[in-house]
């Protein structure tokens, strides 16, 4: 009896150091290292060589490569967020100084958050307005040099979100360039009727059933083509009809100046020059805002969503 006793904490002492070795190997260099997305290991990594401003939004709402400070805010706290904490606005705003790195330098241009944002009507006959997530203010139009927002028309039952880009800028001539990107929730009977009689490129909607919940948004410029798409969750939802402007003839951004920087609204509503009634600003949140002076490849804009989806 005692040698079988022997026999069976021999085993089990011999067990346990083939399982103690096993896990050492696990835990050797690299083990805990994920596989990377895209060719990236981290959001930090996309498009790093050309990222003009990022704002984790964790606290402070600090921009992290000038470490430039918000000027004012107004309705704004930081709670959990898409990534971290965000930031989270009551009708309300981030504003910042001017920043000097924030130009399109090379005539491409993108822009992508994390936003949480809600459609705003709540009667078919009622009063509504947008929810504006990042605005760069300059020219004379209402939504400076561009702005992108939610255009939270739609009734606060649905959770469509309709989302634009609208833009005026200054050519090459030194004047104004303008117009938006959109994507249309539904094919309406008139962009049915348009595909059907030839329309190149064709009218396609994205019916984009973001509200209430946090989403990623991007819009990018290609100067080359004078084109502006709209991306959320990695997939493109513009409506390709009205993404190419210029006829597809070179159009590179430059910024009117002095610009600056607001999360939440226009400029003309921090500024008081715009006070219609659909000019609000956002109630909802705002997580990780980055600026790249190049157009970010629909590729890499997937990567960045995934990664920043992990929390990496």
């Amino acid at each position: 009896m005692k040698t079988i006793k022997f026999f069976a904490y021999s085993l089990m002492i011999t067990s346990g150091i083939v399982l103690t070795s096993c896990g050492s190997d696990d835990d050797g260099d690299g083990g805990n290292q994920l596989p990377p997305i895209g060719g990236y290991n981290s959001a930090d990594e996309v498009g790093a060589a050309d990222l003009l401003a990022y704002f984790p939004l964790n606290a402070d709402g600090k921009e992290s490569i000038s470490g430039t400070m918000p000027s004012s805010s107004v309705g704004a706290t930081y709670a959990a967020g898409a990534k971290g904490n965000a930031l989270m606005l009551t009708n309300g705003y981030v504003d910042y100084p001017a920043i000097s790195a924030i130009q399109p330098t090379t005539g491409n241009f993108t822009v992508s958050c994390w936003a949480k944002i809600s459609n705003t009507k709540t009667a078919p006959d009622a009063t509504s307005w947008i929810s504006p997530l990042i605005s760069f203010s300059g020219a004379e139009s209402v939504v400076g040099n561009l702005a992108v927002f939610g255009n939270t028309h739609g009734l606060t039952s649905s959770d469509s979100i309709q989302m634009k880009a609208q833009y005026f800028f200054k050519n090459p001539e030194g004047t104004g360039f303008g117009g938006d990107a959109i994507n249309m929730t539904k094919m309406e009977q008139w962009m049915i009727d348009d595909n059907a009689n030839g329309a190149q490129p064709q009218h396609a909607a994205f019916a984009n059933k973001i509200g209430g919940q946090w989403a990623h948004v991007v819009f990018t410029w290609e100067g080359a083509t004078g084109t502006a798409r709209l991306y959320v969750n990695g997939t493109k939802i513009s409506n390709p009809a009205w993404e190419v402007r210029n006829q597809g003839n070179a159009m590179p951004m430059a910024f009117f100046t002095p610009s600056r920087v607001t999360l939440g609204a226009l400029a003309s509503f921090v500024d008081g020059t715009n006070n219609d009634a659909w000019n609000k600003p956002l109630t909802g949140g705002l997580d990780e805002v980055r600026i790249w002076k190049k157009m970010l490849s629909s590729a890499d804009i997937n990567s960045l969503y995934e990664l920043e989806k992990a929390g990496r």
